[in-house]
């Protein structure tokens, strides 16, 4: 993976002067595309599919390990070029147990190992480790908060190159003082990203990953107090306003959202793998995961259901 990090509106500014269409859309599968007039490339080569899967929510029990391999065996099934997460790998390490959540660690990292191509991990506020207050462990810690996560993975944000597209993968968390989880981008990661995005050309196209979203409908949607968005996203807007930001992926809210502002910048919200911690739907979103396919400057993707809720009733009536 390269080391690298860049400009765009003010979040209130950018919403003005973007007419930004987003739709929430909780459904079983659907499809889109980049509505952007692409010349059509004739090369093929430069053309690659990949997945972007979050919330896994990997945990012992719940049938968490068959639902998480049977997502393993649909991409394996579907050969994409590699695989981005989106965060909350695990559940959950917030309020520590060092011995229960690394073996949390342990068991994601032995199963993603089942993916038969690349793995770019992302982090989530599920895997932030001992930052709430009933932690047994503190801040003094060597695992807290980012550390066990860059033990098994390394960096909590990072880039690299794919046939002529640039991904960035961004930490979108931090601690609040009372100890709870924050969607932010702390000023060091915000500085490596404007130092970063000085060595990308500006017409490369570029997709981020973020597992807090920049952008969602949710709480229009329901009317629900508080937000779902990262409290500085406008930031990164920002810093990405010279630049040619293609595709914003995202978590953390388990449903399917597709988001298009102003035909410059798209947005997917990834569902979830987990659904409601695998009980069954969140939001009515069916449990899955995005299958973007890429041709030349352009992409169309659909969300597949890798059939966790079949499953999971049919146990569910061996039970009985």
């Amino acid at each position: 993976m390269s080391d690298q990090k860049g400009n765009l509106l003010g979040r209130r500014n950018f919403l003005k002067r973007s007419g930004l269409a987003m739709a929430g859309a909780p459904l079983l599968s659907m499809s889109g595309r980049d509505v952007r007039d692409a010349s059509p490339t004739e090369d093929k080569e430069s053309d690659f599919t990949f997945v972007f899967m979050t919330d896994i929510h990997i945990k012992p029990e719940m049938n968490a390990p068959l639902g998480f391999q049977m997502a393993i065996d649909k991409v394996n099934t579907l050969a994409p070029d590699f695989v981005i997460t989106g965060g909350d790998l695990v559940y959950d390490v917030m309020r520590g147990n060092f011995e229960k959540s690394d073996g949390l660690f342990k068991l994601y990292t032995e199963m993603s190992k089942g993916f038969e191509m690349p793995v770019y991990n992302c982090i989530g506020n599920h895997d932030l480790f001992g930052i709430y207050e009933e932690s047994p462990e503190d801040e003094t810690h060597p695992d807290y908060k980012y550390g066990m996560w860059q033990r098994y993975f390394g960096d909590t944000y990072y880039a690299f190159d794919h046939k002529g597209w640039h991904f960035i993968t961004l930490n979108s968390l931090d601690v609040t003082d009372n100890k709870r989880y924050k969607g932010f981008f702390h000023s060091e990661q915000l500085e490596w990203l404007r130092d970063h995005l000085e060595g990308v050309d500006k017409d490369t196209p570029i997709v981020i990953t973020t597992h807090i979203p920049l952008l969602c409908t949710f709480s229009q949607l329901y009317g629900k107090e508080g937000s779902r968005t990262a409290n500085n996203g406008a930031e990164v807007f920002e810093i990405f306003q010279h630049h040619n930001l293609k595709l914003v992926l995202q978590g953390h809210i388990h449903w399917m959202e597709y988001g298009n502002a102003n035909n410059r910048v798209q947005f997917l919200t990834g569902g979830s793998i987990a659904g409601n911690g695998w009980k069954g739907r969140r939001h009515n979103t069916r449990e899955g995961f995005m299958k973007i396919m890429v041709k030349g400057d352009s992409f169309e993707y659909e969300y597949v259901d890798h059939g966790w809720e079949a499953e999971r009733l049919r146990l569910a009536a061996i039970k009985k």
